[in-house]
């Protein structure tokens, strides 16, 4: 059986062909500037060159076919025609309080991923896109919609209702929905499966560290808590995003100095996070460099990230009475041996004591913990691709 993976967003495309007999991606690929000028398309199977495709694409209906014309490429493709996709699993943000897990995609799946575009603007409407233009390509295949937030739908009540008046939860669907569902499931599966320990068994943190962040209390496989909230805005400090603030500061910027509400929604955005208080960069390596340079406002901007991450895996251990594994996942979580390291410093008093030679690895599943360490420490990649295929592929058989 072999999954195509689709990750539509709003104006690139990325996919995988993964054959789940053996669970090996066949081909990676991504469509860039989908609608604007410069459209390319760049396919990387292993062992060939890569495939690179600089044409018009004006638009998502385009972008997927043009995927499926690259897979089935007598010379860079993987596959002999369209027939041998078995399924389509594609990744979609918000699937609000109706889905607690991944679901096939027929009419009212589709009306109510549309319903859920009041809580997910920048993001709903091109996995949208991206399940029409398929389904239309290729209307007798299969297709699975994975949520972003399912994951997070066994947290607790007293875990995602926000302290507002009741009623805006009941009438708008006010409350945390969590995010990055796919890669904390992940990690958390592996990160068991690693330890020969049943999931089950198991008091485990989840830290996903990229250009966007979040951490997951996972107690016994379920998420009990999660740091990203109603948005991806909340929680912990990010690349460009605040996380969570005290809310009246978007009221004092509005009543005291003139700023609309869309420069808010921007400032707070794109503009904030380890960006806005170092000045210099989203991207952590560059703010690391710049660090270690001297530049005293990129030291604390990391300052404040590690203080952010520290101080909410211990929040999550008081929320799961006790603390098994902490597992880091993303691009600096597996990357960065230094942001582990500063994270980590601190949390010695529950047991956690840092292997600093193992500590000095990059995008590869190692215990960085001691072996006296009582709480267990984990890099593992993350792999949302190949979870979405694996549901994908259990719910179409």
């Amino acid at each position: 059986m072999k999954t195509l993976v689709i990750n539509c967003g709003s104006s690139s495309l990325k996919y995988q062909l993964i054959d789940m007999s053996t669970e090996e991606c066949m081909v990676q690929g991504l469509v860039e500037r989908i609608g604007i000028e410069g459209s390319v398309l760049t396919q990387k199977v292993e062992g060939k060159d890569k495939y690179v495709i600089n044409t018009e694409i004006k638009n998502h209906k385009d972008a997927i076919k043009l995927v499926l014309e690259a897979l089935i490429d007598p010379v860079h493709g993987v596959i002999k025609s369209m027939d041998e996709i078995s399924a389509v699993g594609h990744r979609v943000v918000h699937g609000g309080e109706k889905y607690s897990d991944s679901v096939l995609i027929n009419d009212k799946v589709l009306q109510s991923i549309k319903d859920c575009i009041v809580l997910a603007p920048l993001h709903n409407p091109p996995n949208i896109i991206g399940i029409e233009a398929c389904k239309e390509l290729m209307p007798n295949t299969p297709m699975v919609a994975v949520f972003d937030t399912a994951f997070h739908q066994t947290m607790p009540k007293h875990s995602y209702i926000c302290p507002l008046p009741y009623d805006l939860y009941e009438k708008y669907g006010i409350r945390k929905y969590g995010f990055h569902g796919t890669s904390h499931k992940y990690v958390s599966n592996k990160v068991a499966e690693v330890m020969g320990k049943d999931l089950k068994d198991l008091k485990i943190v989840t830290c996903h560290l990229g250009n966007g962040c979040s951490l997951a209390a996972v107690k016994n496989g379920k998420s009990v808590d999660t740091s990203m909230g109603f948005t991806p805005l909340a929680g912990v400090m990010m690349g460009t995003r605040s996380g969570s603030i005290d809310p009246s500061v978007i009221s004092f910027l509005i009543e005291q100095h003139g700023y609309t509400i869309e420069e808010v929604d921007e400032l707070l955005n794109k503009k904030s996070g380890v960006l806005g208080i170092s000045g210099v960069s989203s991207d952590f390596r560059d703010v690391l460099a710049a660090g270690e340079a001297g530049n005293e406002r990129a030291k604390l901007a990391l300052e404040i990230f590690y203080y952010k991450v520290r101080t909410q895996i211990a929040a999550y251990a008081g929320a799961m009475g006790g603390i098994d594994v902490i597992v880091f996942t993303a691009g600096i979580g597996e990357n960065s041996s230094i942001t582990r390291k500063e994270i980590l410093k601190g949390l010695e008093f529950f047991g956690l004591e840092l292997n600093e030679e193992n500590n000095e690895i990059r995008g590869k599943i190692q215990e960085i913990s001691t072996e006296d360490s009582r709480v267990k420490v984990y890099v593992v990649p993350t792999n949302e691709e190949l979870m979405i295929a694996r549901d994908t592929a259990k719910l179409v058989k």
